[in-house]
């Protein structure tokens, strides 16, 4: 491995935020899927959350989401859970507050969220949104203001949107460079991790099953 490529993986693996996530409920697409892990290794998120409550889905869809993800899955660990409450016990163990995108009538503008805390958003699937199951662990509702028509957002572009902002508020805060919260000893785990995936091709070993 060059040296500047060494150098590249150790400044993105320092760059990495612990507290921030995103919690996908029964997407559907697998190309949304590569999509939104584009968008969160883009804003330096680590690992996600995705549940699979519908027979129908499985981990396949996660393998053919890796083209569109652009390599981009090879970076983030994918814990993946078929049932509500283990995956949500996991999530509030490692972040304080779960967003999600749902129109409830206590729903706060995307921009009223403070991101420098520590966050999990929650997106559910592009037909019926988050299920009920799921909205009992959140801490609240968010909505993306739109000034159209359509009042719906394609869900990678939904996560984008709301990972910038996130990253809008991250970088003023300096989370990216010296107010980083990850303990030092962590950063250096996950650069040795990283160092160690450069060269693997076989992308399951970063998809945890869990419950």
């Amino acid at each position: 491995m060059r040296v500047e490529r060494k150098e590249r993986l150790a400044s993105v693996a320092a760059r990495r935020q612990p507290n921030l996530t995103v919690v996908l409920e029964n997407v559907h697409d697998p190309h949304n899927i590569g999509a939104v892990l584009r968008s969160c290794d883009s804003v330096g998120i680590r690992e996600i959350f995705v549940l699979y409550t519908e027979p129908s889905l499985d981990q396949e869809r996660i393998e053919i989401g890796k083209n569109a993800s652009s390599g981009a899955r090879k970076w983030i660990d994918i814990h993946l859970y078929h049932d509500v409450a283990a995956c949500f016990d996991h999530v509030q163990q490692r972040y304080d507050d779960i967003w999600a995108t749902h129109l409830g009538e206590q729903a706060v503008d995307l921009y009223d969220i403070d991101f420098t805390q520590s966050v999990a958003l929650l997106f559910g699937n592009e037909h019926d949104g988050v299920s009920e199951a799921s909205l009992q662990f959140a801490t609240g509702n968010f909505l993306i203001p739109q000034m159209g028509m359509v009042q719906s957002l394609n869900i990678s572009v939904a996560c984008a949107v709301t990972l910038y902002e996130a990253l809008r508020q991250r970088r003023a805060a300096g989370m990216y460079e010296a107010n980083n919260p990850m303990p030092p000893a962590e950063r250096e785990a996950l650069i040795e991790a990283y160092l160690d995936r450069h060269d693997r091709k076989n992308y399951n070993k970063f998809v945890h099953k869990k419950g």
